[in-house]
């Protein structure tokens, strides 16, 4: 961290070094001790600001990425506003491609940073042309002097959180951890801080966390692609409906599935309990995290770490909104 006297030299300075916070509330009813890494205290208020920085230092380094340059990525929003903040700063151009069940909170900070924006229909193969990872490739094609991002498949994804998230538990917890529970979507942050983390201690367990209606838990059993366990779902950024190469299958324990209702009610009881007003994707971890002590995952001497994705200001139009929750079926 670039600092004078406790003077950042810009916003990009304070990516990283985020808080540990204790849970009590939300988990007095679970075996053992729960401690939370609040990504929201990023500045782009999201893990994905380390992803975002890691990938766009390194291209630049390399050469790849050049003054006047145009930055091009598929996103379900944190990393778009991320690379849209980012790009402000370095002065680069950026055109995202989002999927449409991306909240419109996300989409218009988006827009609000800069970044051109095109939204694409979810519920498509991934393969198909009108799919936010066709359309950010076609896109990248078409614009002379860009660059793919391409988190999904890019090292530099899980390179980021070995490098950064994953010490950083490692330290706050003074090598306590034994269990971390992590969304699984790129694969990023639970491939890096687990590789990490695995490196220091082969006995911590890493539990992953999918979205029902995502394909990474049984592909994470068997092997097996299958297009079968692909169904609709609501939850941004946790879950794929492809296998994304930045997840590294090795290194997380098992996965549980969480449902959308639940994730979202889990959300809502974080605010409540805690004060901590976090994402989906956090009331999807929380959730799971319940359903891994349900199954007696921990022991009273257990010191769980949870990832808390992103900040809730993202979401007022869909979790935080009683409107959208009885529209799901959610609410009586």
């Amino acid at each position: 961290m670039t600092k004078n006297n406790g003077i950042a030299n810009s916003i990009l300075d304070l990516v990283g070094e985020t808080p540990l916070i204790k849970l009590h509330e939300i988990t007095k009813n679970l075996r053992g001790s729960y401690f939370a890494k609040v990504e929201a205290f990023n500045p782009g208020h999201s893990s994905k600001d380390r992803i975002a920085l890691h990938i766009i230092n390194d291209a630049e380094k390399k050469g790849i990425l050049k003054k006047g340059a145009t930055i091009v990525e598929t996103t379900s929003g944190n990393t778009g506003f991320s690379l849209a903040m980012i790009s402000l700063v370095k002065g680069y151009k950026c055109i995202l491609a989002v999927s449409d069940k991306t909240s419109l909170d996300k989409i218009d900070l988006l827009k609000t940073m800069g970044a051109e924006v095109h939204v694409c229909p979810a519920n498509v193969a991934a393969d198909d042309p009108r799919s936010y990872y066709e359309v950010a490739k076609i896109i990248h094609k078409k614009t002379k002097n860009s660059v793919y991002i391409n988190q999904y498949f890019n090292e530099l994804n899980i390179e980021a959180h070995y490098r950064t998230t994953g010490p950083e538990i490692w330290e706050q917890t003074a090598g306590k951890i034994t269990h971390l529970v992590a969304a699984s979507g790129t694969g990023g942050t639970i491939s890096g801080t687990g590789k990490y983390l695995k490196e220091q201690n082969p006995n911590i367990k890493i539990l992953g966390v999918d979205a029902i209606g995502s394909v990474l838990k049984k592909f994470h059993e068997t092997g097996e692609f299958d297009s079968n366990e692909i169904k609709p779902y609501k939850i941004e950024g946790l879950g794929k409906t492809l296998i994304p190469t930045a997840t590294d299958f090795d290194i997380i324990d098992v996965y549980e599935k969480v449902s959308d209702k639940d994730s979202a009610f889990a959300a809502r009881e974080l605010v409540k309990k805690e004060g901590l007003f976090c994402g989906y994707t956090s009331g999807a971890v929380i959730q799971a995290t319940k359903q891994y002590s349900a199954m007696s995952f921990f022991n009273e001497d257990s010191f769980v770490v949870v990832i808390f994705p992103d900040h809730g200001s993202r979401y007022m139009n869909k979790i935080y909104s009683d409107s959208w929750m009885q529209e799901q079926g959610f609410l009586d």
